[in-house]
């Protein structure tokens, strides 16, 4: 047991509490300073290391406000659309909370998109912070899960109708399909056991699963110190330290960088109010016009589609058709063939893959495409997890790679865009081509990453972090 801290009589209140707390609590002042106080950042964080904290901001937002909308919510498909128009109509604030909560889903996927994206753009997904990549992209994983059965709840039209698409896609899974889809539904279509089954795990299952992640990603990243723009490690073995023994190129997290975060946090609740007060639907994206209208199971709407954070992996799952299988068959062999003929393997191992490669494209002639169309959309969040592996550059930052690696940064994300715009446009056939090239380059820039990370010149990184005060 730790020894007792004394106060002196003469110390002011605030002080004698502190101390009082502290005496018995002292677990939580210690935490306190290994995670804020005395944890070290690197110095030179720009605007793109506002998004973890607003990450933070915006889960707390959801955490709230689905508490004060649960305590008027039915989970019942008879009464489940008039309690969301109760809450939205007779409810004191009611609607503020509702349109707080809707308006937060699609801004958590807006605030992790750019966080994962600085990830991507600085390295810091590479050594040694692999495992906080992995728990950031488990988040992501049942953030996804939380956002689709959360979708369900309101009980409109595309509530209904894009629950009743996406839970189908399960039963193309062959042997267990059939069996899966029905377990996850509870019943032969969507009803009332599905409504129960995904209002318990959004209220309850997937919020302690994703507050664990969470706490993880929290820990793991501060066991390992954050990364910076420069990827330069600034609390290593040669990183310069003063006297204490704390690293030259970093500063306290409090008060420091909770400050800082303060100027993010007021720039992202300004934009935040003004979309909840002006534009809570935004043009039917955040909250589309077919969920004001009670879900029928007897009239389908036009066009079904998820809502737009879904929609580049719709569209991945929309772009595998029987014809772009062949394509996707053509890939499995030409990878098969690159890796025995450039990889240094043993004659066995280059057998395994060649047996391996025609097995994999057996499968793909006989089994529906349809399968294989949910089986790229999984993978598409599931090659993810991989990045650190994938990722053969010498160095972190996309300060000191080539410049053209921007290029394929750059040209990687408007192909997610367009995947995404494409996902909530009806099915076409000129969309339908150019969801299958952008289908193709997703899974091409990671899959080849290791080949062309490598490629070009690469600027000499420095030893310490560059900073200028501002």
């Amino acid at each position: 047991m730790a020894e007792f801290k004394e106060v002196s009589a003469d110390a002011p209140v605030a002080q004698k509490v502190t101390v009082w707390f502290e005496n018995r609590f002292p677990t939580a002042f210690s935490e306190y300073k290994k995670h804020m106080s005395e944890y070290y950042a690197p110095k030179n964080f720009n605007v793109w290391y506002f998004f973890g904290s607003l990450a933070m901001l915006v889960l707390v937002i959801q955490i709230v406000t689905g508490i004060f909308l649960v305590m008027h919510y039915k989970p019942d498909a008879a009464l489940a659309f008039a309690s969301v128009e109760y809450i939205m109509r007779d409810v004191p604030g009611g609607w503020i909370i509702r349109y707080m909560h809707s308006t937060g889903a699609s801004a958590f996927f807006v605030v992790v998109y750019l966080h994962m994206y600085r990830g991507l753009i600085y390295g810091s997904y590479r050594k040694p912070r692999e495992l906080v990549w992995i728990f950031g992209c488990a988040i992501f994983l049942a953030l996804m899960a939380e956002a689709f059965m959360g979708y369900l709840l309101p009980w409109g039209q595309m509530s209904y109708w894009g629950a009743q698409v996406i839970v189908n896609l399960f039963s193309a899974i062959p042997l267990i399909g059939p069996d899966l889809a029905l377990l996850i539904r509870g019943d032969y279509v969507v009803s009332d056991a599905t409504l129960n089954r995904f209002f318990s795990f959004h209220v309850i299952a997937v919020p302690l699963v994703l507050l664990g992640l969470v706490v993880a990603h929290l820990l793991a990243l501060h066991d390992v110190g954050s990364n910076n723009p420069d990827g330069v490690e600034i609390k290593g073995p040669k990183a310069p330290k003063d006297a204490q023994g704390h690293p030259l190129d970093g500063i306290p997290f409090h008060p420091y960088y909770t400050i800082h975060d303060i100027m993010g946090v007021a720039v992202f609740l300004f934009v935040f109010s003004a979309i909840i007060f002006f534009a809570p639907e935004l043009g039917g994206y955040f909250l589309e016009y077919n969920n004001f209208i009670p879900a029928d199971p007897l009239k389908t709407p036009l066009h079904i589609a998820p809502v737009w954070y879904f929609t580049p992996f719709y569209s991945m799952l929309r772009a595998i058709t029987s014809e772009m299988m062949y394509a996707l068959v053509a890939c499995v062999l030409l990878g098969a063939l690159l890796g025995v003929a450039k990889a240094k393997l043993s004659g066995a191992l280059k057998g395994g893959i060649v047996i391996a490669a025609l097995a994999v494209v057996a499968a793909m002639l006989t089994i529906d495409a349809k399968f294989w169309g949910v089986v790229v959309m999984g993978g598409a969040v599931i090659i993810l997890f991989f990045l650190p592996w994938l990722d053969a550059s010498p160095v972190k930052s996309i300060r000191y790679r080539p410049g053209w690696h921007k290029y394929v940064y750059a040209v990687f994300v408007i192909n997610f865009l367009i995947l995404g715009y494409l996902g909530v446009q009806p099915p076409s056939p000129i969309g339908e081509r150019v969801s299958q090239v952008g289908t193709l380059f997703y899974f091409g820039f990671f899959l080849l990453m290791p080949w062309w990370s490598r490629l070009g010149e690469f600027k000499p990184v420095p030893e310490r972090i560059t900073f200028a005060a501002h």
